[in-house]
């Protein structure tokens, strides 16, 4: 059974941002009928952070409505590596590190989508049909079509084109796209591609590819790119890392504790776009507790998201973990951890401290920290870096250190 308010459902919370045929989306969205969707990922490193997923998050409603979803592995195209936005060629991975990549994004997937059940959700690897095309061929049949001057002209390739270091190498990257939306149509029946605004030149060349193609072979297939909006920040930065790092949906790389505040820390401009993407919160909802007060409608934004992606005990210890650091609680439990040995903590520098458990990146950093009074021991600011730990400061086996008003370690000393 298909949900036919998809079209709509995606309107209202604005997950629609861009699309190469709207009236024929929601057609298809609306005639009752599942279609298959697609979404194509480089799996470029072993782990996903919160603002890779928003195109999951639209799939899992494309999902919950009824259709078919793909994910798309590029196991072939990120060898050679996406251009978009980038001032230098992409590091190329091997075969075997990017296959191990997969293995890893797999199990993050499963957070967004069911992969088993009436309707799962399949994943794809175009390596596995990249690796049987001849190379004269695939140029005679689909690259012919991509005119180089339309092609320069896309903004995905102008900060190569600016430090004059584009290679033919990456040009082929949108012609291999493209040709994904052709295999995954003929072979699995996928007639729209949605992912970021910023792939919205590789999606519609999809498209416009597959337009050629029934004007050469007297066909009639009809193909929809559409793309979401991208999380940025006001300064227009890609959300999905804070001053402390990536907001990992990876519970192996991340306490339960900074993912909350990795959340907490969304811009104002942003909380409502987050409501809209991880929630089923309707968004009339949203709009008024964003408008009545929103460091409450961050604090329900932060807990919801963590338990969406970690489950509810999670969430729980870390609003337990939060209200002990900053509202009088007690429990620790969560915070993050750094232990020193009582055989060093009376020589060990609190500088040494602050970088060796992360809440500085280098010492340099961590003194400028100090010297401007950005450091706090147990809620009293330090005023020396070469201050060492006191008996006093560790009376219940632990001292707190705190960066600003958000970032805190446990010290344990044992």
């Amino acid at each position: 059974m298909v949900d036919t308010n998809l079209y709509k459902e995606l309107k209202e919370r604005g997950l629609l941002y861009q699309c190469s045929d709207e009236e024929l989306l929601k057609k298809k969205l609306e005639s009752g009928e599942p279609v298959v969707v697609y979404e194509g990922t480089d799996p470029t490193a072993d782990s996903l952070h919160i603002g890779h997923c928003v195109p999951y998050c639209i799939l899992r409603r494309f999902q919950k409505a009824g259709h078919k979803v793909l994910l798309l592995m590029g196991g072939a195209t990120a060898c050679i590596g996406d251009p978009t936005g980038k001032d230098s060629i992409r590091k190329m991975l091997g075969k075997e590190e990017i296959a191990q990549n997969i293995e890893s994004i797999k199990k993050t997937l499963k957070v967004f989508l069911d992969f088993d059940g009436e309707n799962p959700a399949e994943i794809v690897n175009n390596a596995d049909w990249f690796e049987n095309i001849n190379y004269i061929d695939f140029m005679r049949e689909y690259g012919v079509h991509f005119n180089i001057n339309k092609m320069l002209a896309n903004e995905i390739y102008d900060k190569r084109l600016e430090n004059g270091g584009l290679t033919l190498f990456e040009l082929g990257y949108m012609p291999m796209q493209a040709y994904d939306f052709i295999h995954l149509n003929r072979t699995k029946g996928a007639t729209i591609e949605y992912g970021g605004a910023d792939q919205w030149g590789n999606i519609v060349a999809g498209v416009e590819l597959q337009r050629k193609l029934n004007f050469l072979h007297g066909t009639d297939i009809e193909l929809v790119g559409a793309t979401n909006p991208l999380l940025l920040t006001p300064e227009g930065k890609k959300m999905g890392k804070t001053e402390k790092g990536a907001i990992w949906i990876d519970r192996d790389k991340i306490s339960a504790y900074d993912f909350y505040q990795g959340v907490y820390q969304t811009p104002d401009a942003c909380v409502e776009m987050m409501y809209a993407l991880f929630t089923d919160i309707p968004m009339d909802e949203v709009k008024k507790i964003c408008a009545e007060n929103i460091v409450e409608a961050k604090k329900r934004l932060s807990y919801e998201i963590t338990k969406f992606v970690r489950g509810k005990e999670d969430a729980d210890k870390a609003v337990e973990a939060t209200n002990a650091l900053f509202g009088g609680g007690t429990n620790l439990d969560d915070v993050p951890t750094y232990t020193v040995s009582m055989s060093d903590v009376n020589t060990k520098p609190i500088v040494d401290i602050v970088v060796e458990s992360k809440l500085c990146p280098s010492k340099s950093d961590a003194r400028r920290m100090i010297d401007g009074g950005g450091i706090a021991l147990n809620d009293d600011k330090v005023t020396d870096f070469r201050y060492t730990l006191q008996p006093k400061d560790y009376e219940s086996g632990y001292a707190i250190l705190r960066k600003g008003k958000k970032n805190y370690v446990k010290v344990i000393i044992e």
